[in-house]
């Protein structure tokens, strides 16, 4: 059996809704501290600070955690990075974030990470990140620890942040100009546990069933019956995830035979593709929402 640490704060409702659309549901209350998935393979999960599950999952504490690439890189974390999870705190949708370094947007004197003078003050959740960046241009800074709410401190010459679109930043009167580190919420695993045979069989199962449902998601499959004469003109804007499936209805009286085409494609794609596929001849159409995909 293994343990998960799965996180707590902005990513924590994602999370649980990917976690139950996964049939692993995860029983909390607000009262808990040690809530359950009902599964025979897992033994334990905590709800804690996406900050320290790297740490934790590195030291054997859990066998498996959920986190961000941030986190991972700035505790130095040697773990086995076991999946790419692009879900967001804001959305199901595939996601990425930056950690960017930001500066007043008036200050028209600096332009580039280069151009920041030495002994700048920076104001950041990442020091050790902060710190490296600045080691590898030849710039010593002066670091200070933010305990959130980094975009409020204008008193600093600049800030290292973690943002999805740089919307808040820009409100609050600051400029990027350096993308420090790509980061997305990744699948992680202890490396003891993932040389063990059993253990690891285990986390795949899991891996593939959270993969599952982020694959499926956007996506539906649908359905339809095509006659013969009018398949090639269906099949030419019909989209796929590879290639449709196709097979023959069995009627013994029509002429013309049929086929029942079946084939996944992108949710932002259906309503403009349905009333083609019936201009083209296709019939019976029916969406079907998915739960999960497994390649």
């Amino acid at each position: 059996m293994i343990t998960i640490a799965i996180p707590k704060g902005s990513l924590e409702a994602q999370t649980l809704l990917l976690f139950k659309q996964a049939d692993l549901e995860v029983k909390v209350t607000s009262r808990e501290y040690n809530p359950k998935i009902e599964d025979p393979r897992i033994e334990k999960v905590k709800i804690l600070r996406p900050q320290e599950i790297p740490e934790y999952v590195e030291k054997g504490y859990f066998d498996m955690g959920i986190t961000g690439k941030d986190w991972i890189e700035e505790r130095g974390a040697d773990v086995v990075e076991i999946a790419d999870m692009r879900y967001s705190k804001a959305a199901e949708k595939e996601s990425t974030v930056n950690i960017v370094l930001a500066v007043q947007a008036d200050r028209t004197d600096i332009k580039e990470a280069k151009d920041m003078k030495p002994h700048s003050k920076i104001s950041t959740e990442y020091p050790h990140l902060t710190k490296s960046f600045f080691e590898k241009l030849g710039i010593p800074v002066q670091i200070f620890f933010s305990y959130g709410a980094t975009e409020a401190k204008d008193m600093m010459d600049g800030i290292v942040e973690l943002t999805e679109t740089g919307e808040t930043l820009q409100k609050n009167n600051w400029r990027i100009i350096a993308t420090m580190l790509e980061s997305s919420t990744k699948l992680i695993a202890n490396k003891d546990s993932w040389r063990d045979a059993e253990k690891r069989k285990e986390m795949e199962e899991i891996r593939t069933l959270l993969s599952g449902v982020l694959e499926a998601r956007g996506k539906v499959l649908l359905s339809m019956n095509v006659a013969e004469d009018m398949l090639k003109d269906v099949m030419s804007v019909l989209p796929a995830m590879k290639r449709p499936t196709i097979s023959q209805l069995y009627d013994s009286d029509n002429p013309n035979r049929y086929y029942a085409v079946e084939t996944v494609v992108s949710k932002r794609e259906v309503n403009i593709l349905i009333p083609m596929l019936k201009c083209m001849g296709a019939e019976d159409i029916i969406e079907i929402d998915i739960t999960k995909i497994v390649k």
